[in-house]
């Protein structure tokens, strides 16, 4: 176990979820159709919650210095897109991503440039700043460069939430307007920093994917609660 203190629940806390996306549910412009069902209204319009704190170890400030681990050029910070429009294989996908970081050899603005690629272009659907809450501060993401910080995601499954699919089968032609779907992920997270640190964590997510026809999909935002 690493001798490094555990950082606060404040400082591990890479954003508060935002409330963009739920606006946007509560004014019909992105998963219409979950919201004919009263129960879910509810479960996606209650208090925020903080994002799940991750294991990481408190950084001495230093001067960041290239690591030799890794360069930029070996390989990308964010894995490319796949060309699916399947909601499923996509949104599980997305979700490795979210959960894989490394701060050893990439920056902050190379993280968030590669996750930019995987959002929807209409404006009108996408929530940047619930997936930008997935990342760690400039602040933090410089701290845990100090310690080599790194995680990988492993995913285990998909699925369409049991709300949704009921909403779905009671009203098929509301998914036509936005093609939005929603889909829960489960997996796990592999985090890891130098002096062999490592803590790992099951975790999941519910996300808001567009899979327009004959579109590949792309990525909405991240709801701010796991729907079941």
């Amino acid at each position: 176990m690493s001798k490094k203190r555990s950082l606060s629940a404040q400082e591990r806390t890479y954003g508060a979820p935002s409330s963009v996306l739920r606006r946007a549910l509560l004014g019909g412009l992105v998963l219409a159709v979950l919201l004919a069902v009263a129960g879910l209204l509810a479960y996606l319009t209650r208090a925020d919650s903080p994002v799940s704190a991750k294991p990481a170890p408190t950084a001495t400030s230093t001067q960041r210095t290239a690591s030799p681990e890794a360069t930029p050029g070996d390989r990308e910070a964010v894995a490319e897109p796949p060309k699916t429009s399947d909601p499923i294989v996509f949104a599980k996908a997305a979700t490795k991503v979210l959960w894989t970081y490394d701060t050893r050899p990439f920056s902050r603005a190379e993280h968030v440039a590669g996750l930019k690629r995987w959002m929807t272009g209409e404006k009108k659907y996408a929530d940047w700043d619930s997936v930008s809450d997935q990342i760690p501060s400039p602040v933090l993401w410089s701290r845990m460069h100090d310690n080599r910080q790194h995680a990988t995601a492993k995913i285990g499954e998909g699925h369409f939430p049991q709300a949704f699919k009921t909403a779905l089968a009671q009203d098929p032609g509301a998914i036509t307007e936005a093609y939005v779907y929603a889909v829960t992920v489960t997996g796990k997270q592999s985090i890891a920093w130098k002096g062999s640190g490592a803590g790992a964590e099951s975790r999941s997510s519910t996300l808001a994917v567009q899979c327009r026809p004959e579109k590949a999909c792309a990525l909405v935002g991240v709801l701010p609660n796991v729907a079941p």
